[in-house]
């Protein structure tokens, strides 16, 4: 009846022409997040409140297609109309196993000078999210994109904190960079998520959902204000100017403002998924994630041995034997000695002349290789440059399926545009098809379509512990960028498991951070290390080092037993560019992982969050002589409850692990 009443009013509202002067505004369901959407002279815009704080303010709506005419132009068709539900739905992968978020939604009604376009809104406790739905439209079947423009014209002067970028053709690895929104050059294109600080700790990051069959977004400052910017089709498909080509009827990605008071109700939100389509994929019990090797990190390093190091079977049963000693579920095939493990004639893994992905080296039987693996409980994967794979796609996965392959890295795509897009869609669901699971690199940011596409174990788009090889960028206040900005998006692979820390440079004098391309060094301590398998949300972790780094050194049986995918997650206490602590749950059993920036500092991680009942909790800390040697930590075993709380003590660039263990 509420909804019937509501409904009522707009339509007196905007049929009896009002609708210039007068607001609909949509609320979250627990009334916290207000969007206002008008008319200003048939120009749409809209607003978002936040606690009755404004944080975005007359932000102007538009469209650019190209028969030229604005869209801006536009006058409401008809009565908007309102409903709510709840997305209730369970994840194969997540950092979540079940889902249970009550919404509002509003649909408003458009007609441009050209086209009809329906503005489509869901406000949750934790955010807003709207899209554009382009329907059926007389004397069209097609639609012709040539700008998305959608403003987020930010209230105030709020401290931005993101990873800026030159161009559209890009990894999205690079260092974040924190400022003052007004200190924010114009024209500066920006990759999303984005985070947004105002005052009174309230906090949005900007991002996207449901990228499909569309251009990626990202944000740009124009004229001092915060607007959407798509990338461009590729100049040999069109001339750079088109953004979006598609058939009608469609839609564009949600545009999603996570919002909150406190920094990790952005990192527990569900949203992106909520604004995913259901799970494609009718039957699931193939996909089973975990750890896995990653022997290029290392320089596919092994002991003294009579046979020579390479892509050949020896090496590989190698790495395929420590993997069912240590309860490592996948062994991923690279490259050797500056070769990849199929027919390739180009050089820096570009495919030349003469490429095949179905060929491996004359030296290496593949199915050998999986035929090893799968007597000893172990999963094969492969590393593929995707214009190797995309050419031969259909016939590959089915010879992949053949050999017994469980999935495979896709890398280089290094584009966002509707094409590429598109060819990330193609290479899931096809790699579906044949029982395939795929992790992407130099890839865009993840758009919550791990609940459609569940076997997308997770992404790159991060500068990470790869770049250990080559330079010292990727500091543990690096890392604590990370889990604020990109991994609001999802899953975020991060070349984990380096189990030679060395401090970190102008901190630990001796024995400190040295770049070297063959046994990697890393920066931080190893309990940092360990508490990233935690605060990282990642369905694909790594084990990057050598087996000989890991086998009988502490901590090393954290990473044996490390879930990937979580049943929970709670964020217990969290300070941007200083320290973030996290809890996951798995069954009955808790990880708590916390990593500190350059400083040390004393936490108290309160244990009320745990249901009642007794458990054991083991306790990973950095070592007191860890300044001296950053490899060093302390391990402790007691019996706690929800009522106690424990003191930790995190050293520069240190972390700590906590795990719980139901009695």
């Amino acid at each position: 009846m509420k909804l019937k009443m509501i409904a009522a009013f707009y339509c007196m509202l905007f049929c009896g022409g009002l609708a210039a002067q007068s607001n609909l505004q949509l609320a979250s369901p627990d009334g916290k997040i207000v969007f206002s959407f008008s008319l200003q002279k048939n120009k749409p815009q809209y607003a978002v409140a936040f606690n009755k704080q404004a944080l975005i303010k007359n932000a102007s709506l538009n469209l650019v297609f190209d028969d030229g005419k604005p869209f801006e132009s536009c006058v409401i068709k008809s009565a908007p109309a309102f409903s709510n539900g709840i997305e209730r739905y369970k994840l194969v992968v997540g950092k979540t196993a079940a889902v249970d978020q009550p919404y509002k939604k509003a649909v408003i009604f458009l007609h441009g000078a050209n086209y009809d376009v329906n503005m489509e809104v869901k406000a949750f406790n934790d955010g807003i999210a709207f899209r554009y739905v382009f329907p059926e439209q007389k004397n069209k079947s097609t639609f012709t994109l040539i700008e998305e423009q959608t403003q987020f014209n930010l209230a105030g002067d709020p401290v931005v904190k993101a990873l800026l970028l030159p161009n559209f053709t890009t990894s999205h690895e690079g260092l974040y960079t924190t400022s003052a929104f007004s200190n924010i050059q114009n024209d500066t294109l920006m990759d999303m998520p984005a985070l947004f600080q105002f005052p009174n700790h309230t906090f949005i990051a900007i991002t996207e959902a449901a990228l499909l069959d569309y251009a990626g977004m990202y944000l740009i400052k124009r004229n001092g204000i915060l607007t959407s910017q798509l990338s461009p089709l590729p100049t040999p498909l069109v001339d750079g100017k088109i953004k979006v080509k598609a058939k009608l009827p469609h839609q564009s990605p949600w545009r999603v403002l996570l919002i909150g008071d406190r920094i990790g109700a952005l990192i527990e939100s569900n949203i992106l998924t909520s604004l995913s389509p259901a799970c494609a994929i009718k039957e699931t019990g193939w996909i089973k994630t975990g750890t896995t090797t990653f022997p290029w990190w290392n320089g596919t390093i092994i002991p003294d041995t009579n046979f020579a190091v390479g892509n050949n079977f020896e090496t590989n049963k190698y790495y395929i034997d420590f993997c069912a000693a240590n309860n490592v579920l996948y062994h991923t095939v690279v490259e050797a000695n500056g070769h990849e493990w199929y027919t390739n004639d180009g050089d820096g893994y570009q495919p030349g002349n003469n490429f095949d992905v179905t060929k491996p080296v004359g030296w290496l039987d593949m199915k050998q290789v999986c035929d090893y693996a799968k007597s000893k409980g172990v999963g094969v994967r492969v590393w593929v440059h995707w214009k190797a794979l995309y050419p031969k796609l259909d016939t590959a996965f089915a010879i992949f399926e053949k050999w017994g392959l469980s999935g495979m890295m896709v890398d280089f795509m290094d584009r966002d545009d509707q094409a590429m897009v598109n060819i990330q869609t193609e290479i899931l669901e096809k790699a579906a098809k044949h029982h395939l699971h795929i992790q992407f690199h130099g890839a865009y940011k993840p758009t919550g379509l791990s609940r459609m596409y569940p076997n997308e174990f997770t992404r790159e788009g991060t500068l990470n512990y790869e770049c250990d090889k080559w330079n010292d960028l990727v500091t543990p206040d690096a890392d604590l960028n990370i889990v604020f900005t990109r991994m609001l998006a999802g899953s975020t692979d991060y070349h984990l498991g380096g189990f030679r820390a060395f401090g970190m440079p102008g901190l630990n004098g001796k024995g400190a951070f040295k770049v070297q391309n063959t046994r990697p060094l890393v920066m931080g301590t190893r309990c940092h290390m360990l508490a990233m398998y935690v605060v990282l949300e990642n369905y694909q972790g790594m084990l990057c080092d050598y087996p000989e780094a890991y086998i009988g050194q502490p901590g090393f049986e954290v990473l044996q037993h490390i879930p990937t995918t979580w049943d929970e997650t709670q964020v217990l206490d969290a300070k941007i560019d200083a320290y973030v602590s996290i809890a996951r749950r798995k069954g009955n059993d808790w990880y708590i992982g916390t990593i500190s920036n350059h400083d040390s500092r004393e936490l108290d991680v309160n244990l009320i969050f745990l249901p009642a009942g007794k458990y054991t909790a083991t306790v990973y800390n950095d070592a007191a002589d860890v300044n001296i040697n950053s490899n060093h930590l302390a391990k402790e075993i007691k019996q706690v409850d929800n009522s106690m709380q424990l003191k930790i003590t995190v050293s520069q660039g240190g972390g700590n692990v906590i795990i719980l263990n139901k009695n």
